[in-house]
């Protein structure tokens, strides 16, 4: 069956979150170029989790591909065996923790910071609003045995 030229090809684009299974295992072993029991291997070994359909088939994201396509790297061109492997997927797990820790403190760091700029604020002009200028009959310092009352007292 040949295309016919005066009619429009179509296509269709499917965008799909990276973190959802839908490749099989045969697909997801052909995008890592890898073979389908080396999956199951990694499973096994808890390099991979891929999602299981509710008939129970593996079923691979493009996050959990990328993953495999890591692993392979690892092996093939850095020369780690697999416990290297899960060893540094490890301290990467981890090291994403901190670094969400340390966003955390940050935004809250940040949240104590203007509340306290708004509280200094505040108590600022509540201290403006209580001060009143002296405007008495003099400023100018005089030792206390030099000072005259200002009262009188009254005489009976």
């Amino acid at each position: 069956m040949s295309a016919d030229p005066g009619r429009p090809i179509r296509s269709t684009r499917v965008d799909v979150a990276l973190d959802r299974g839908v490749f099989m295992i045969s697909v997801a072993a052909e995008l890592a170029e890898m073979h389908p029991q080396t999956l199951r291997m990694y499973e096994a070994r808890g390099l991979i989790e891929p999602s299981r359909s509710p008939k129970g088939t593996r079923l691979y994201s493009q996050d959990d591909v990328e993953r495999l396509r890591r692993i392979q790297q690892m092996t093939a061109q850095l020369g780690l065996n697999l416990a290297g492997v899960e060893r540094v997927l490890a301290l990467e797990a981890e090291l994403d923790e901190a670094h969400a820790q340390l966003a955390e403190l940050e935004h809250r760091a940040e949240q104590a910071r203007a509340e306290m700029a708004a509280e200094l604020d505040r108590v600022r002009r509540s201290f403006s609003a209580d001060i009143v200028p002296y405007s008495g009959v003099s400023t100018a310092l005089v030792r206390s045995a030099d000072a005259q009352p200002t009262f009188r007292r009254r005489e009976r």
